[in-house]
């Protein structure tokens, strides 16, 4: 499934559920419907009264969150940040405006080919004092990265995020 899948490209696989064969939903990287178009099939599957089952495995966005040290009780994720350019600073400042005031972790991604310019415009667009947490690699214990630092500090570090899965979590 991609985010251009629609119900009608299901067809096959929607057969071979109505008669009770198994079907499992995999997602490229984390969890299907995550981020992911996966809510397709399975919002199908529930109005065609067919049994929902997840099996979970590591999720990139929860396993961020867990290392960021940020609160984990009350978080909010966003999926893709917009690609406009004030758009983006926009939603930038909203997020940063929400973990002022409600204390909730802010969790969000992007594209890897657009990381780079993401953090660019994170320390670009944040106050100096606002935490934000990168794991990146998370699910390559070889080349995993997760550190948690203020905007000043990121604005001093030197990594390439380029074409590199990562997650951004912004939090208290």
């Amino acid at each position: 499934l991609d985010k251009y899948s629609e119900t009608s490209d299901l067809k096959e696989a929607q057969e071979l559920m109505k008669k009770g064969t198994d079907f499992g939903l995999l997602s490229e990287a984390g969890l299907p419907c995550i981020a992911d178009p996966g809510n397709i099939m399975v919002k199908w599957a529930h109005k065609n009264g067919i049994k929902v089952v997840p099996v979970n495995g590591p999720s990139s966005i929860i396993l961020s969150l867990i290392s960021s040290g940020f609160n984990g009780q009350q978080f909010a994720f966003h999926g893709y940040l917009p690609i406009d350019k004030d758009e983006r600073k926009n939603k930038i400042r909203q997020l940063e405006k929400q973990v002022q005031e409600t204390g909730y972790s802010q969790i969000f991604m992007e594209t890897p080919y657009r990381n780079q310019r993401l953090l660019e415009d994170l320390c670009k667009f944040l106050s100096p004092q606002t935490a934000l947490c990168i794991a990146a690699d998370i699910n390559n214990p070889e080349k995993e990265f997760i550190k948690t630092l203020p905007i000043k500090e990121w604005q001093k570090e030197k990594i390439d995020l380029h074409k590199i899965p990562a997650i951004f979590v912004l939090g208290q």
